[in-house]
This record gives C-alpha cells, sequence and structure tokens, in this order.
C-alpha cells in the first residue's frame, strides 16, 4: 500500500471538489428549512457524504470489472443531474413563490425522499472518479473514498447552517433562493460535463 502525503493531498482535493455540489445544495436546503433540527442536520450531511463516499467506490469497482459499460453509462451522468436537480429545484421554487409574501420564518421540511435524490443528484459524477482513481489497489481506493466521505460530511453540515443562518433573515424569500440554486447547480454540472 502506497499511502504517503501525495495521496492524502489529492483525495482531500478530490473530496472538496466533490463536495462543492454537495455544499450548494446543503446551503440550499438551510435556505428552505431554517428551522432544521441538529439531528436532521447531521442525518442530511450524512446521506450526502454516504452518496459521495460511494460513488467512487462503485465507479472504481465498475473500472475494475466492467468498464465498458460504464464508458457508455458516463454519458447520460449530465443529463440525470440535470433532472434530478431541476425537479426539486423547481418543487422548492414553487414552494417558495406559493410563501413569498410571507414575512415570518416559513419551515418547508425536506422529506427523505427528496433528500436521497438531492444525494444521487450531487455525487453521480463523482462516478468517474473511479477512473481517476483505478491505478489504487482495494484498501487505497476504500481509503481515499473514506477521505471524501468525511470530508462531504463537515462541508455540508457547515452548508446547511450558512443557510439556515441566512434562511432565517430572508424569511419567505428563502424558498426561491435555494429552488433557484439547485437548478443553477443541475445546469452547471450540465453546461460544464461537454467542456
Amino acid at each position: 500500500m502506497n499511502i504517503d502525503f501525495s495521496f492524502f493531498f489529492t483525495s482531500i482535493m478530490l473530496g472538496i471538489g466533490l463536495a462543492m455540489d454537495a455544499f450548494s445544495v446543503s446551503l440550499a436546503n438551510g435556505l428552505n428549512e431554517p428551522c432544521i433540527r441538529r439531528s436532521k442536520q447531521c442525518g442530511v450531511a450524512g446521506i450526502f457524504a454516504l452518496f459521495q463516499f460511494a460513488m467512487p467506490m462503485i465507479g472504481w469497482i465498475c473500472v475494475s470489472t466492467i468498464a465498458q459499460y460504464f464508458k457508455a453509462f458516463e454519458k447520460c451522468i449530465p443529463w440525470i443531474a440535470l433532472l434530478l436537480l431541476c425537479y426539486i429545484g423547481g418543487k422548492m421554487l414553487y414552494e417558495g413563490i406559493k410563501n413569498k409574501d410571507s414575512e415570518e420564518c416559513v419551515c418547508n421540511s425536506i422529506g427523505l425522499s427528496a433528500i436521497l435524490v438531492q444525494g444521487v443528484a450531487t455525487s453521480i459524477d463523482a462516478l468517474s472518479v473511479g477512473f481517476t482513481i483505478s491505478e489504487y489497489n482495494f484498501l487505497e481506493a476504500l481509503l481515499a473514498c473514506l477521505i471524501i466521505g468525511v470530508l462531504t460530511f463537515f462541508i455540508c453540515f457547515a452548508g446547511i447552517e450558512i443557510g439556515k443562518r441566512a434562511g432565517t433573515k430572508l424569511a419567505g424569500k428563502a424558498g426561491i433562493f435555494g429552488g433557484a440554486i439547485l437548478i443553477f447547480i443541475g445546469l452547471e454540472i450540465f453546461i460544464t460535463s461537454w467542456f
């Protein structure tokens, strides 16, 4: 096992880069649900971390076993992320517009199914990281994915906290802002995948 400074540095940089979409969605979730409880905040960050851990690991397994099939699927990733994030973002936008005149802090609870969809949408591009770490053996790949997952947890927890604090100040307009962020992230993933 060749674990040195460059291994940790690469894993940390991958983790930070991959967590940025999940951070933005976490920020939107905090805006949308400013009265989110700590336990749910940990749960949401944990789901994002789990997906960010699992997707590169699945990608690594695919590269090690069925690489030719994964290459064909890779072209669908931006479309899937775009559709999922636009759907959730559109729903948040609709709820935000419906409650936009409210001056009090409206706490729209985000359900488990929506969080799972967000987790998939923000981590599906991490499947391709399996190609980046394809030269790693199983234990190295597992450790790299664990680092990515742990970083994602803390980054998403911070994103929810920031969104939560801003959401209480934005009152009824937070849902509109959060929904717009999700749609923007979906478009960004889609557009940057072609360049």
